[in-house]
């Protein structure tokens, strides 16, 4: 087996693209994308058989920006028979480790999409078959491989699997997330997603505690505010815009009317340093390190907008200054960065300050 398919958003292969091949390199695991546009994933092709299998489990998944899954796959079935399109896939996973879980996914594409209902329901009967041929163990088990199925077209599907502790642990890699009647914008769903993906759920209860103070620059009109206060923070919300009412009635929002640049907050007890301001992204960077390294906040959650041309450089360059600029300044600190579901133009990152920790 020497492919990895890896989803990510459609529009952005070259960049999902440009970035694997960089961290091939870096492992010296030879080779080469294939590309389509607005297909929705890439195909990394290995000049050296199994060298598949070590990228998916050498490269950390969470070091990836622009991809949403990853994961070691057969050269593409197509032409499966309508009247059996079982045989031919458990003849391909034959080789494959045992399984602990199937999914049956597709790219996110509006063509791709419609294969979701098949994808559903072909999955019982495959998942059946899987456990009676002892491919799939017969409960699901979260510590084993994930058996992936991307169909791309009717008949036409990529087989493959990933690991459970350097993967996505979403169908399709998405979170699937509600967007809440009350909250005073769509961009809610960037810092929830942000949350899902950056914080490991066991640590919200101490992460993204009740009491904690959080600033928000460029607030207006409350979109990530809303998921700080949902989570029974209290807030400084930095903006010259208006704040959505029914915030402010909850009582836990300050709305400071000034430049989130030159914003100090009143106490240096923040947790959360959160935003999603339309500036230069090098400009945005420089602002959230400049935090980290006066401590004024110990996490923060901010989003970088992309230029049209060179988004992929444009990514690497910020993030390596940002770095840079807290090495030298003695911060230690975790960083994060990954080009969400709910992101378009954009990329978001999280940084954690870490007191006793080495930096990397």
């Amino acid at each position: 087996m020497n492919q990895v398919l890896l989803y990510c958003r459609p529009g952005f292969e070259k960049e999902c693209a440009g970035e694997v091949q960089d961290k091939a390199n870096t492992l010296e695991l030879y080779g080469f994308p294939r590309v389509k546009h607005n297909s929705g994933y890439v195909v990394f092709e290995f000049y050296q058989p199994g060298d598949a299998d070590q990228f998916i489990q050498r490269q950390p998944f969470s070091e990836l920006i622009f991809a949403r899954q990853m994961m070691a796959v057969m050269p593409m079935l197509t032409d499966l028979p309508s009247d059996d399109r079982i045989s031919p896939i458990l003849e391909a996973v034959a080789d494959f480790p045992r399984c602990g879980d199937l999914r049956v996914e597709t790219p996110d594409t509006n063509e791709a999409k419609e294969l979701l209902k098949f994808c559903r329901k072909f999955t019982v009967p495959l998942r059946q078959a899987l456990r009676q041929q002892g491919m799939m163990y017969a409960k699901d088990n979260p510590k084993k491989p994930v058996l992936h199925l991307c169909f791309i077209a009717p008949g036409c599907c990529f087989v493959g699997y990933s690991y459970t502790h350097n993967n996505s642990a979403f169908f399709m890699g998405i979170p699937r997330l509600k967007f809440p009647a009350d909250a005073p914008s769509r961009s809610t769903l960037k810092l929830e997603e942000a949350f899902h993906v950056f914080i490991p759920r066991e640590e919200w209860e101490t992460r993204l505690a009740s009491g904690m103070w959080g600033v928000d620059l460029g607030a207006c009109p409350g979109g990530w505010t809303y998921q700080l206060v949902k989570r029974s923070m209290f807030v400084h919300a930095v903006d010259n815009g208006q704040m959505a009412q029914s915030l402010m009635d909850t009582g836990q929002v300050k709305h400071h009317e000034a430049d989130g640049f030159k914003f100090e907050p009143p106490r240096k007890n923040v947790t959360w340093l959160v935003c999603d301001m339309v500036e230069k992204p090098a400009r945005v960077a420089h602002l959230m390190g400049s935090w980290l390294i006066k401590g004024w906040a110990k996490e923060t959650i901010f989003n970088l907008k992309l230029p049209m041309k060179g988004r992929y450089d444009e990514v690497l360059q910020d993030i390596e200054n940002l770095k840079v600029y807290l090495i030298e300044n003695g911060v230690k600190f975790k960083i994060q960065a990954k080009h969400l579901y709910h992101d378009r133009e954009e990329i978001t990152v999280h940084i954690q300050r870490l007191d006793n920790r080495s930096a990397h």
